[in-house]
């Protein structure tokens, strides 16, 4: 076996190895207790550097962790240690100043004039600024202050999106396991083939993916928000009997090669073509498992192993939907508790207006330079029906999205019909018509693909037409009719 973690480039001169040592828990140890000792946790992560996992991820709300992996880099480990953090604003407006200021707080206390790498979480893609934030950012990465940009819990269509709109995306940090393969779908599909790496976490789900839980009968109560969340997977995969034929298949294959189920559940993600390493949870000064978890690298899958693992993967249902959805919809549940109410305070892009004579009518304006000028509005509620105009891929004063990609252009637009109807008090699943016109037919099944996704358990009544011309640099635009109940 050998002494250290192997290694892989992350990014042009980002060498990292391939477990990172994750810092969420550091919030969690200092909920009850207050804030750890800085130079005692920075110790502690000095062995876990000088042990080879010198890489450690962290966010701006993972309690003191930026300010304890800061103090690290003060010492000895200054340009050793790779600094991997995440800005996670809430929606609003993402101007130059906003957004330096906020990503400056993670260079302040990590004592840092360049951070290796910077990733950006968006919490509601109806609100488009991530597209503002992310482009200040990538002018920082120009600049030499941020060595590589990533995302966070970015599904598939909103990272096809800003890397089609020309953002230099290196990396995209998702939950990934035996339970949750979701991103072994089109997202892992998309990375490979645009140079995006994937970054793994939850790989144990929540330690349920370990030797502990095999042939153990379901826990009743579950005393840690996070511990919750993955329960949520097993349930949603098709419940405990199906973790159990998973741990079974895992434990076999752990005993056959004198391993845990844990470097079993490790290895089989990390042995995925898209993914660069998977990040291990640390409680500093508290407990380590660096030399178990160097066991991940003691072995490798043969073809037996490969079909044992695969017919236990077939009695799991596959996790609904894509990379991050979880958190965007309640039940939100992480090592905070349940945020599912930081979802309803979300700001509203757009806000309803009354129309003046007219007790029934409400619209919406979104500030568009045509819509005085042509005397409409962006949408309109009259009693319970709400009609959304013609709607383009048009972000802030005139910037095309994904200029020629109809595909992008359609994920942009359906975030933009879904925050007109949100202003006006309905949602995608009240909507009861819409029409698509193409300036290419060629695009018809990308397009409807895009529309699929976000209607499909709705089913609308649809028309998709190749149009001559469409006004503007535009590949596709869209028109929705809504009835709220």
């Amino acid at each position: 076996m050998a002494d250290v973690p192997p290694r892989i480039e992350l990014a042009p001169g980002l060498d990292i190895p391939r477990l990172l040592t994750g810092l969420w828990q550091v919030a969690d140890m200092e909920r009850d207790r207050g804030p750890l000792d800085p130079d005692a946790a920075a110790a502690s992560l000095a062995d876990y550097a000088a042990a080879g996992f010198d890489a450690f991820d962290m966010a701006d709300h993972y309690g003191s962790a930026e300010i304890i992996v800061g103090r690290l880099l003060a010492g000895p480990w200054r340009g050793k240690a790779r600094a991997f953090t995440k800005w996670c604003p809430p929606p609003g407006p993402m101007t130059a100043e906003i957004v330096r200021e906020g990503v400056g707080r993670s260079f302040q206390r990590l004592g840092l004039e360049r951070i290796d790498l910077m990733q950006f979480h968006w919490w509601q893609y109806r609100h488009p600024a991530y597209i503002d934030a992310l482009a200040e950012m990538a002018k920082m990465v120009g600049e030499g202050r941020i060595g590589a940009l990533g995302l966070t819990n970015f599904d598939t269509d909103h990272l096809r999106l800003l890397v089609k709109h020309g953002i230099p995306i290196a990396t995209n940090q998702v939950s990934f396991s035996l339970l949750d393969r979701r991103a072994a779908g089109r997202m892992g599909e998309f990375c490979k083939a645009h140079g995006v790496k994937l970054l793994a976490y939850g790989t144990l789900a929540g330690g349920f993916l370990t030797d502990r839980w095999v042939g153990q009968p379901e826990p009743v109560d579950i005393p840690d928000w996070s511990k919750s969340k993955y329960k949520r997977f097993i349930d949603a995969a098709g419940g405990w009997s199906v973790l159990q034929t998973i741990l079974a298949a895992a434990s076999a294959i752990a005993k056959r090669h004198s391993v845990s189920v844990a470097n079993v559940a490790t290895r089989w993600v990390l042995d995925h073509e898209a993914v660069s390493a998977a990040i291990v949870g640390a409680r500093p000064g508290e407990r380590e498992h660096r030399a178990a978890n160097l066991r991940t690298f003691a072995f490798a899958f043969d073809e037996a192993d490969r079909a044992r693992l695969d017919a236990a993967l077939a009695t799991a249902a596959p996790i609904p939907g894509d990379c991050g959805d979880e958190y965007r919809r309640p039940p939100f549940l992480t090592a905070s508790g349940d945020l599912s109410h930081h979802l309803d305070a979300l700001p509203k892009i757009y806000e309803a207006q009354p129309v003046p004579g007219r007790a029934a009518r409400w619209r919406v304006d979104s500030g568009s330079q045509w819509e005085p000028i042509a005397g409409y509005s962006r949408a309109v509620r009259e009693g319970q029906r709400v009609f959304v105009s013609g709607t383009t891929a048009t972000h802030g004063s005139g910037t095309v999205v994904c200029p020629g990609d109809a595909e992008g252009q359609a994920v942009y637009i359906l975030d933009k019909i879904a925050a007109s109807l949100e202003a006006l008090g309905a949602t995608i699943e009240d909507v009861v018509r819409t029409r698509v016109y193409l300036a290419n037919a060629d695009d018809c099944e990308a397009v409807s693909r895009v529309h699929g996704r976000v209607f499909g358990a709705v089913r609308p009544a649809n028309t998709l037409l190749e149009i001559g011309r469409l006004v503007g640099p535009y590949a596709v635009e869209m028109e929705a009719e809504a009835v709220v109940e």
